[in-house]
């Protein structure tokens, strides 16, 4: 018995270092790394020890004779990655105690024997943050300081995952055992350029680190953009996972299609949503008022746009292999521009547009469906040239039809946009608006000693939540370097003048205790519905909770 990853691999290749026969590919050592999709086993070197199963922080990592009938296409997947290699040589093969031929040690980081404990304030708790801030916690006697803008840790994770992914999920548990870490301060609910400047970070610390994220979307740029029920993506999701910024009634689910531009994995993942079982959800995280409004809601079809053709589809195989599989959902292919079935016809077996193969092809017209089995519509070579009103919001999308020839009116009452994400400017920091990221070298932010960046306001909205872990250690590496070079500027206050600073900035902060409370809090409302957490969906809430708990704490 072999094991095989799945489709929650989130690349961040923990089981790359407990592997004791390196049979887990692309390695971060090895090119490939970063341009897969996912990682692979190798079968044919796999000793079934399951060291890689117990390291996945997202629980991807399973023996192929315990796959579902859902799964089990990646058992072949991971076997046809290695299709004409020579399988490293294992066990007796090899002339010496290992179980493979190891390379050349590498030690990339080398600090001096008398190297001090550095402050650190690391501006955001989603991944990307929290690669860094485990990196330095693990790795030197680093004091670190977690700030983030909301009054609750998480980021991306929190607000961002699907919630019928709970195993992608998981990964927030490896990040949270450094929330309560001795040498972790944590002020959530401070904003940079509301609260505290750049400049009064910096004078507080040895070095910051930004993780802020890409936090906007991308515009179409058409006609009709503004009109109710013309939604992007970030907002959408926001509102399913109970971000504390986004309206909890906000979404109107009465039309039978919905639109959505774009054809990444954010696009499959909303399109999933709208036509997903509601009970099925309701053993998820998802917000309670989203799961009140699916339950009521009339979307019958999700047709999603794709500007290209299968073949140069944006999502990863892996996410539309599991998208083939949602229970009481109907997945079709739109064959209105002949290319479209040419692709597919064509594609090889390892191709992305493969998995199309024996999906039923149909024609979508202007007509909304009535009735019938749900579905989700993918519809390349399509592009939308005008959102048209009628009622107070979207009444159809126009768009381009037969290969550019054309044009088709596509009724709908709700069109999301998921072409996308973009960083903001943080203030006090330079920005590049082209491409929506601080400029930086190596990490380092340019023109400011001291100051660094991770994540996607480092190198624009690209890779999954694993992708950060070599993004950080490639900041936390030239941060450590700047460190022993003596480039850092020295702070001025330390941490309880910070912390008296930010407290004085905003009477809300909450702590690592508050957020404690706030987990016991969604954990126990959690339980009484049979759920796995009821989100606090406010900030007053969350600030509330956070407060209450603490002092109950206190008192005790």
């Amino acid at each position: 018995m072999t094991y095989a990853i799945t489709q929650t691999c989130c690349n961040d290749a923990t089981c790359v270092a407990v592997c004791p026969v390196n049979c887990i590919h692309p390695t971060p050592e090895e090119r490939a790394f970063g341009s897969t999709e996912m990682l692979h086993i190798d079968p044919r070197a796999c000793i079934d020890c399951g060291a890689c199963a117990d390291a996945c922080p997202v629980d991807a990592i399973f023996p192929v004779d315990s796959l579902s009938a859902g799964q089990r296409e990646y058992a072949d997947i991971n076997a046809a990655y290695y299709e004409g290699e020579e399988p490293l040589p294992v066990g007796d093969e090899v002339d010496g105690p290992n179980f493979h031929v190891w390379g050349e040690p590498a030690f990339e980081r080398s600090l001096p024997s008398d190297f001090g404990p550095l402050r650190v304030a690391v501006v955001g708790t989603g991944p990307a943050g929290m690669y860094a801030a485990q990196d330095l916690l693990l790795h030197t006697a680093a004091e670190v300081t977690l700030i983030d803008r909301l009054p609750v840790a998480g980021g991306l994770v929190r607000y961002g995952v699907a919630p019928d992914h709970p195993a992608t999920k998981k990964v927030g548990d490896t990040f949270s055992r450094f929330h309560s870490h001795p040498r972790v301060r944590m002020h959530l609910g401070i904003e940079v350029g509301r609260d505290v400047t750049a400049e009064e970070l910096s004078a507080h610390h040895d070095a910051v680190i930004y993780a802020v994220g890409a936090s906007t979307d991308k515009r179409l740029g058409v006609p009709g953009e503004e009109l109710p029920g013309c939604l992007s993506a970030t907002a959408f999701v926001a509102w399913y996972n109970a971000h504390p910024e986004t309206v909890a009634q906000g979404v109107d689910l009465s039309a039978e299609r919905v639109v959505v531009v774009g054809n990444g994995n954010v696009a499959l993942d909303v399109a999933r949503i709208l036509v997903a079982d509601p009970e099925a959800l309701a053993a998820t995280d998802i917000a309670a008022h989203a799961l009140d409004a699916l339950r009521a809601s009339r979307v019958r079809e999700v047709v999603v746009l794709g500007r290209r053709g299968p073949e140069d589809a944006a999502y990863t195989r892996s996410e539309l292999l599991a998208l083939k599989h949602v229970p009481g959902v109907e997945l079709v292919v739109d064959d209105h521009d002949p290319r479209t079935a040419a692709a597919i016809d064509a594609a090889g077996a390892g191709d992305r547009a493969a998995v199309l193969k024996g999906l039923a092809r149909v024609r979508t017209d202007a007509a909304s469906p009535t009735g019938g089995e749900r579905r989700i519509v993918l519809r390349f070579h399509s592009e939308v040239v005008e959102i048209r009103g009628g009622g107070g919001g979207v009444r159809s999308v126009r768009v381009t039809d037969g290969g550019g020839a054309g044009t088709a009116d596509l009724g709908a009452g709700l069109l999301l946009r998921a072409i996308g994400y973009r960083g903001l400017p943080v203030p006090g920091l330079p920005f590049d608006e082209a491409s929506g990221t601080v400029p930086h070298d190596g990490g380092r932010v340019a023109g400011l000693p001291g100051s660094y960046v991770v994540g996607w306001i480092k190198r624009g909205p690209s890779g999954g939540i694993g992708a950060n872990r070599t993004c950080a250690a490639e900041t936390v590496g030239a941060l450590l370097a700047d460190a022993v070079a003596g480039q850092l500027p020295a702070p001025k206050g330390d941490a309880k003048a910070f912390r008296r600073l930010a407290r004085q900035r905003n009477r809300r902060v909450v702590d690592a205790r508050g957020l404690a409370a706030i987990d016991r809090a969604e954990r126990d409302r959690g339980r009484r519905d049979g759920r796995p957490r009821v989100k606090l969906a406010t900030v007053e809430e969350l600030v509330a909770t956070a407060r209450s708990g603490r002092l109950l704490r206190l008192t005790r």
